[in-house]
């Protein structure tokens, strides 16, 4: 994504500052829990090596783009999301298929007429995609 992401001024200062605050309560508990429970470098790298594994999946193409088309939409039919990032089929059942067996997502089939697929965020889902517009908003920012 090379765009800027379409923020005013002043919204663009609030978010600032929110992230900031949510960032250094982030580095505050991390210290805390490293001190407290003794967590030593290299368990923390092994638990980032879990972070990471997820990060790979998440950011594979067309994975964070079907989280926020489902972010925006509440729910939406396969119909619905191929139209709307022009994905073709085979691939978009596929990223749908492991984002739910991820549990980013759920999949209602509502057997009709007509046949129904509907999809959504689970909170795990819609967690990862909030999380991720800082990271998005950092790369696009000056």
């Amino acid at each position: 994504m090379s765009t800027k992401l379409p923020l005013g001024s002043e919204f663009r200062k609030l978010v600032e500052a929110r992230l900031d605050q949510t960032l250094r309560g982030i580095e505050d508990t991390l210290s805390q829990i490293m001190h407290k429970q003794g967590i030593t470098p290299k368990e923390l790298k092994e638990d980032l090596k879990n972070l990471e594994d997820n990060f790979n999946f998440i950011f594979q193409k067309w994975s964070l783009e079907i989280l926020y088309t489902l972010l925006l939409k509440n729910t939406a039919g396969f119909g619905d999301i191929k139209k709307i990032l022009e994905v073709n089929s085979r691939t978009l059942s596929d990223k749908l298929k492991m984002l739910a067996k991820h549990n980013y997502i759920t999949r209602k089939v509502d057997s009709g007429p007509p046949l129904r697929v509907e999809y959504s965020l689970t909170r795990k889902g819609k967690d990862t995609v909030l999380l991720a517009l800082p990271l998005l908003y950092y790369s696009t920012s000056v």
